[in-house]
């Protein structure tokens, strides 16, 4: 009974398509306007389903972190590390360390050597730039976010415990909890975007789970950047879909502040101005030129952090030397430090890491690769007329969606509005399209076309976009073994993934992709957490 008005509405529309059709009334009438407005106002059930979706992923996300320390500290327990200098804490080079006197308790004396102990691979350089900042080049490749949320919890939230088991475990207990929390928040905004993306409660909370259980997990419960980046760069995509612009530019930066790839996520905003340039073309030419101007503007704010920090670092490492003392980057035209450190410190550089010793590597490497691939090329078969027009050639409803990455109306609402009737005869159709929403034609061809929906909607498009750059990166350029923890915060991975286990045709790989997660998170805390290579 309740639901029976929505079905008569439903069937009215269907039945006056060919009446609409084959007269002067304009499509889209009066029986699309009450669907629309009851969908965009959101049924009570359907928000109260998100929530529940949302409690429930909240405690799985948890679990997934108790889990990972778990085992972490399970094979910790079994096995000798295979480097045990991790410990080792000389003093600092520009100050002395301060001190500190041993842990009074024998149990605060070993909680305080178990969690120095547990600093592993990066997690030193991290907690060395905490404890004394940037003392050699090779350092300036990790960015500052993370060593300033560790060194803030440690001198606030965690300075209590500093008497009891030391300041450098305080460090790295702190490191801890700033990952594992990001962790947390950052599978909530996965849940949230998928949302936005997909429109599918469902599809989302599936492709939010993967992420729980990602085969990079280890890295997101260490003091890695992993988990802050994943962050930072969902949370801004929330927002930059949501509407908030400049909020969303704000978390970009500082994307690009915990890791260098941050930067690539104002090709999000070069999309997005990219098509409200061309839209704002047909109402005003000043209004297009203050919307490439603002892009512009924001891409150059998402920038700015990770070029100040190239500057920081030069003005360390080259100010005031004499020109026989400067190091080489110094005297490039360009002198980006980053890009130095990588190829000098690491041998990172277009195929240089194309070598046969290599090959195990890139066998560890070829599952999330593999993934990646088959996302991209399955999304360019279904939708091949986005990738030649570059997204140009979406349907009218795909461009009015929810998803702010084609419309103008969020932005410079007050110019969209007091735009007159300019143009030709076609440009104020496709004004009265747009009022309308969507014609009664659009909804029938949606709901008969599964393969423009889900993850093959153009909201995907630039995500897949993004995805390829970053892929192809870490194929021919990184140390190829990193692309499991670099591709881990792509959403399109989990989004596909979610698709090929609710997909009928694909039943074996709802299998593969959770014994592929499994393995690499037993894998990857037996490895990582004794010391051993694993991404």
């Amino acid at each position: 009974m309740i639901r029976l008005p929505f079905l008569l509405e439903l069937n009215f529309c269907r039945s006056s398509i060919d009446f609409i059709s084959g007269s002067s009334i304009p499509k889209g009438g009066f029986c699309y306007s009450l669907r629309d407005r009851n969908s965009r106002r959101g049924s009570p059930m359907e928000s109260n389903s998100k929530s529940r979706k949302e409690s429930i992923l909240i405690k799985y996300a948890i679990f997934s972190r108790l889990l990972v320390l778990f085992l972490t500290i399970l094979w910790r327990s079994f096995l000798q590390p295979y480097d045990t200098s991790a410990a080792i804490d000389p003093p600092c080079l520009h100050h002395r360390n301060v001190t500190e006197d041993c842990p009074p308790l024998l149990v605060a004396n070993a909680v305080s050597k178990t969690l120095e102990n547990s600093v592993v691979w990066d997690s030193v350089y991290f907690l060395r730039i905490t404890q004394c900042g940037y003392e050699y080049e090779q350092t300036y490749a990790f960015l500052p976010l993370l060593p300033f949320f560790i060194s803030l919890l440690s001198r606030t939230v965690f300075a209590p415990l500093v008497p009891l088991i030391g300041l450098r475990a305080v460090m790295v207990l702190s490191g801890y909890v700033v990952s594992n929390l990001a962790f947390v928040l950052a599978a909530i905004y996965l849940f949230r975007v998928s949302v936005l993306i997909l429109k599918d409660t469902e599809a989302s909370f599936r492709a939010s789970i993967i992420f729980c259980f990602n085969p990079a997990s280890i890295f997101y419960s260490s003091i890695y950047s992993e988990s802050l980046y994943a962050l930072f760069s969902i949370g801004g995509l929330y927002h930059l879909l949501s509407g908030a612009s400049n909020v969303a530019v704000l978390w970009f930066a500082l994307s690009g502040c915990a890791r260098s790839n941050g930067i690539l996520n104002a090709g999000y905003i070069c999309f997005q101005t990219m098509h409200r340039a061309y839209e704002a073309l047909y109402q005003k030419r000043r209004l297009a030129v203050q919307v490439l101007v603002t892009g512009l503007l924001r891409c150059v704010c998402i920038c700015l952090p990770f070029v100040a920090f190239q500057a920081y670092g030069y003005y360390n490492l080259c100010h005031g030397h004499k020109p026989d003392e400067l190091r080489p980057w110094c005297k490039a035209r360009v002198p980006l430090l980053y890009n130095f450190i990588q190829s000098h410190y690491w041998g990172v550089g277009f195929l240089r890491y194309f070598q046969f010793k290599q090959l195990p590597n890139f066998l560890l490497a070829s599952p999330i690769l593999s993934l990646a691939v088959c996302s991209i090329i399955s999304y360019m078969k279904a939708r091949p007329e986005l990738f030649i027009s570059l997204g140009f050639q979406a349907t009218e409803k795909e461009k009015r969606s929810g998803a702010m990455l084609y419309s103008l109306k969020d932005a410079v609402e007050a110019d969209v509005k007091t735009s007159s009737n300019e143009g030709n005869r076609d440009i104020r159709q496709r004004k009265s399209c747009r009022k309308k929403d969507v014609t009664v034609t659009d909804v029938v061809a949606d709901s008969i076309s599964p393969e423009k929906s889900g993850y093959f909607s153009a909201d995907v498009f630039p995500f897949v976009v993004h995805l390829g750059l970053m892929a192809a990166t870490a194929f021919f350029v990184m140390h190829v073994q990193v692309a499991t923890r670099f591709l881990s915060a792509s959403p399109p991975l989990y989004w596909f993934a979610s698709h090929l286990i609710a997909s009928p045709k694909h039943s074996k790989w709802e299998y593969l992709i959770w014994s592929y997660c499994a393995a690499y998170i037993l894998l990857g805390t037996l490895l990582f957490s004794n010391f051993y290579p694993f991404t």
